[in-house]
């Protein structure tokens, strides 16, 4: 049982805030602090923050489940300041107040993801550097080209199972699982995996009562993936990073892979359902495409600003005392960063209408040293899985008008409930026609064949050269789609 905490101490020494503070208009934490949890904190996410701006500026005292105090950094330049001085603001949190002060405990909600763990996330300096690098030293064996192939292959399994009846709902059938079937393929998971770590890796992120429950299972069946990978290494990235010169320990490699899985799973799922939501419902967004002036990559882009896949993530811990956005932060306070309030922070985006498509200078992927790794492998799974959805379904069209569409958020992100769809049903002999080639060789009865390992020779053309992403969309908006050459599957190498 947690303690009942202060509230952040910068309100003064009395803990309550001075008179004629705006937080005397909270919604009921101690102190009258906003808390980020709740029903009132998940109406209205962004009009939350706005609110949080107009108050206190670039940084906010917020509660996070359990009444945990901490600040949540809303500006721009403000979270690169916390993201890019890793001296100042530390992630390795153990020996900090929050935990000096028994707040958060083994049965918190938000323990999984402020705990801290053997991953480069949790830690600092030339440890954080020796993990950085096996992960992204590792990542990168992975060929995009390769990849884009498993993609296309399970979005078409996927569709599969819907394509007959004209309607489906996006979000779960396709949204949901297309990232985490991938995503067996690059930790070297069974394929059966798939859906049981689609609701776990939900509910760890979620922040119920459940996600103690769901990290375990997580853990659970990550140990036994390493166990498998020392006697049986494949073309993955558990047996890359246990191989790598790096010497992770079997529980380092353990907590980097939930790490890819659990953030690129959510992440992904995210930017899928969140784009197709714009490009059924906004027109100007939609015209945008269908006149050649934005591609689906730049798409992409403008909804991570627009709508980051995470809205708040752990930002760290000050390892002194520092002024930050006109407060005053305590050594061993949480620092939390705002990454959707801070795309669209007055101060470097004065209209919220301004396009920013192709523009990469988002905080969708935080920014500094601890900078998303995988953030390149969740767009091409992004990218490829919509034009796959997009080109076999080129009618695809939404059931409900925009505003009867719902949404569930948390404290650390927004998601749509549902995304209903209609289309002109189609048959499997019309799929076979589009079915991409197994990537690599064939497996034999009853295995999966494993990721590409190496990328491909410099002077080979890169799939999205070779077509172009509006081609795919030609027909969801009118126009007649055009059919991609046939494309031999990317060679396999390493083996």
């Amino acid at each position: 049982m947690t303690a009942t905490p202060e509230p952040p101490r910068a309100f003064g020494p009395s803990g309550g805030p001075p008179p004629g503070c705006p937080a005397h208009q909270g919604t009921g934490g101690p102190g009258g602090v906003q808390r980020l949890y709740g029903a009132a904190a998940s109406t209205d996410p962004m009009g939350l923050y706005e609110r949080l701006r107009t108050e206190h500026g670039p940084v906010a005292p917020v509660l996070l489940e359990g009444d945990v105090p901490a600040w949540l950094v809303l500006g721009y330049d403000e979270i690169l300041q916390v993201t890019r001085n890793p001296r100042r603001f530390r992630r390795d949190g153990r020996a900090l107040s929050p935990w000096q002060r028994g707040e958060i405990g083994a049965d918190s909600p938000i323990g999984p993801v402020l705990l801290w763990g053997p991953d480069c996330t949790h830690q600092d300096g030339g440890t954080h550097q020796r993990l950085r690098g096996a992960v992204n030293e590792s990542l990168e064996r992975f060929d995009r080209r390769g990849l884009r192939r498993y993609v296309q292959l399970y979005g078409h399994q996927l569709i599969d199972g819907f394509a007959a009846e004209g309607r489906g709902e996006i979000l779960s059938q396709y949204a949901q699982q297309l990232p985490m079937l991938v995503l067996t393929v690059v930790l070297g998971l069974p394929e059966e995996e798939g859906p049981r770590l689609v609701e776990a890796s939900r509910q760890l992120l979620i922040g119920t009562e459940k996600a103690i429950e769901a990290d375990r299972y997580i853990q659970r069946a990550l140990t036994e993936l390493v166990a498998t990978k020392h006697t049986t290494p494949g073309h993955d990235l558990a047996s890359w990073l246990i191989a790598h010169p790096a010497d992770l320990s079997d529980d380092e490699v353990l907590h980097h892979l939930r790490l890819v899985l659990v953030a690129a799973n959510e992440t992904t799922t995210n930017l899928i359902v969140n784009t197709l939501r714009v490009v059924f419902t906004h027109p100007r967004f939609r015209g945008s495409l269908h006149g050649g002036r934005m591609t689906l990559p730049a798409a992409v882009e403008q909804v991570l600003w627009d709508e980051p896949p995470i809205s708040v993530c752990p930002g760290g811990f000050a390892s002194e005392d520092v002024e930050l956005g006109g407060q005053n932060i305590r050594k061993g306070d949480i620092l939390l960063l705002g990454l959707a309030a801070a795309n669209a922070d007055p101060a470097i985006r004065p209209s919220p209408s301004t396009p920013m498509h192709g523009n990469r200078s988002h905080l969708s992927f935080t920014s500094g040293p601890h900078e998303c790794p995988g953030q390149d492998i969740g767009r091409a799974i992004t990218v490829t899985g919509i034009e796959v959805l997009l080109s076999r379904l080129p009618d695809l069209r939404l059931m409900l008008e925009p505003d009867e569409l719902t949404w569930s958020s948390s404290t650390w992100s927004r998601h749509l409930v549902a995304l209903p769809v209609e289309f002109t049903p189609r048959t499997r002999a019309e799929r076979l026609s589009l079915v991409p080639p197994a990537p690599g060789r064939r497996a034999a009865p009853g295995r999966r064949p494993g990721p590409p390992a190496a990328a491909p020779a410099p002077d080979q053309p890169a799939a999205s050269a070779r077509r172009s992403p509006w081609a795919v969309l030609r027909g969801l908006l009118g126009r007649s789609t055009e059919r991609a050459p046939a494309e031999r599957p990317p060679e396999r190498r390493g083996r």
